[in-house]
């Protein structure tokens, strides 16, 4: 499967984003699906996960309460909703994707499960 993630740009703290990736070559319900970034200077971290149906979610600490994250099977497509942006936020975004086996409401966040990955978007939040 093939991502593309879109959506970043240069915002104020306080405002919102919605990132997408869009896949193709596949069909993308049949994978579990995750956001994670990377800031200068740091390692990639989790940000959200959902699990192949959309039932389930999970979030970093980091970002719950402010950002959610949903899919749209029938367009390919999964989002990553950003509200009350930090500038800690400031960071390249990456989607990426698993071909999970386990339970339609199964998801995952580590890094090392996912075998799909996006080219990434930017996104800064200024002061």
């Amino acid at each position: 499967v093939q991502l593309q993630a879109s959506g970043g740009g240069l915002v104020q703290a306080g405002d919102s984003l919605r990132l997408s990736c869009a896949a193709s070559g596949r069909t993308l319900s049949n994978y579990a699906m995750g956001w994670f970034r990377q800031a200068p200077g740091k390692e990639r971290e989790f940000v959200a996960a959902i699990s192949r149906n959309g039932g389930q979610t999970y979030y970093a600490d980091s970002v719950k309460g402010r950002f959610t994250i949903s899919r749209d099977n029938a367009k390919n497509t999964v989002y990553l909703q950003m509200d009350s942006l930090k500038p800690e936020d400031t960071a390249v975004y990456y989607c990426a994707a698993v071909r999970s086996s386990y339970s339609a409401s199964y998801y995952y966040t580590r890094e090392y499960q996912y075998n799909y990955w996006g080219q990434g978007t930017q996104v800064t939040v200024s002061s």
